[in-house]
């Protein structure tokens, strides 16, 4: 009876937990999708602040505040007055803040390269970095290669590789080919940057020597992001933006008050893509992640074609099937690879009636949310 009661609630926390995964999935998508045509659209409306836009990225970090004090006053209520308001150890805090430094750099790199490059061309190139997330979760925590994994990362390269040969077909009007290249070297290494950070964090996450909570992912999202603003922070400070954002707010194409609203708008879109990305690390996997950030390129690309009317030629087609084909074929080796794991584990199940529901709460849920 008590085992029967134990499968039920393992199977009502998978539920719950594949309900939570769907959440942050569809997070990331608004501020995957939301986050880079609105930078874009600063900067094409007479932005010019490369420090600034980076900034913006992970500026939005208060916003993390909201979770976590719902988040404590729901443990002190059930825990008592005795609850810790932070929970984060000291170990996690520091690999929390060298980890969003290098998000800080990322943040500068992207918007380099978006500032350069249409948004239909840079999320094409972007995508590249799921197969930087694949050699880097190997090397970091052991991710598996399959045949379609290295598949789909040499198909994804083929991609970026298509766009790179025909660097003048999409160049911005009044932009040189030099501004354009290094904005696609920019985008480049900003794919393979954070295709270290997100092995990185689960990296921290098997490492921490603390329960991994969605509580203490929040604190950790806010330390990243904290850092990551600094370091832009600084940036900002050398480049004088601070004194040359009310200038450009007041000469903004679309006007001062939509510029604000621009600004604002893009912390937050961002911000959404952060806590989407860092939750679907916590409950699945960092290559999940990075898949997911991919998956969603057409929409990105679509929607940068239809709201900014920018050129569509055969080499993105190409670049697009090419990486849509690297998506479908790393989907399918996952799809059969946890097939044949919930196979494997069913033959050693002592009990035959265990459902496949059960199976995959083993499986896929390994930390509490």
């Amino acid at each position: 009876m008590n085992k029967t009661m134990g499968d039920e609630a393992q199977v009502v926390s998978y539920k719950w937990k594949r309900a939570f995964l769907i959440l942050n999935c569809f997070i990331l998508a608004i501020g995957n999708c939301g986050g880079p045509l609105v930078m874009r659209l600063y900067f094409i409306k007479g932005g010019k602040r490369i420090w600034f836009s980076s900034w913006l990225e992970t500026g939005g970090w208060p916003i993390t505040f909201i979770p976590l004090f719902i988040s404590y006053f729901h443990r002190r209520r059930k825990n008592g007055p005795t609850t810790n308001l932070i929970i984060m150890k000291y170990p996690v805090f520091v690999a929390s803040a060298v980890i969003g430094l290098l998000t800080g750099l990322d943040d500068y790199l992207y918007a380099v390269g978006i500032a350069r490059l249409p948004v239909s061309t840079a999320t094409i190139v972007i995508a590249s970095h799921l197969g930087f997330t694949a050699l880097f979760a190997f090397l970091l925590v052991k991710q598996k290669f399959t045949a379609y994994s290295v598949n789909a990362i040499v198909l994804l390269s083929l991609s970026s590789g298509v766009l790179a040969l025909h660097t003048s077909s999409d160049r911005p009007e009044g932009e040189s080919t030099k501004l354009y290249v290094l904005g696609f070297v920019m985008t480049l290494s900003a794919a393979a940057l954070y295709g270290l950070v997100l092995p990185m964090v689960e990296l921290m996450y098997m490492k921490a020597k603390q329960a991994i909570t969605y509580t203490l992912v929040l604190e950790i999202q806010l330390v990243m992001c904290f850092f990551a603003t600094l370091f832009c922070t600084v940036g900002m400070l050398i480049n004088h933006d601070f004194q040359a954002i009310p200038r450009e707010g007041r000469a903004y194409e679309l006007g001062e008050r939509k510029y604000y609203i621009v600004v604002v708008w893009s912390g937050i879109l961002w911000q959404f893509f952060f806590l989407g990305a860092i939750g679907i690390i916590y409950c699945a996997s960092s290559l999940l992640s990075g898949i997911m950030i991919a998956v969603l390129l057409p929409v990105t690309e679509i929607l940068a074609v239809i709201i900014f009317r920018e050129k569509f030629q055969a080499q993105k087609g190409v670049a697009l099937f090419l990486s849509l084909w690297g998506f479908v074929s790393y989907f399918y080796g996952e799809f059969k690879h946890n097939n044949n794991r919930i196979e494997e584990r069913s033959t050693d199940v002592k009990n035959p009636s265990q459902s496949p529901e059960l199976m995959m709460t083993q499986n896929f849920a390994p930390r509490n949310c």
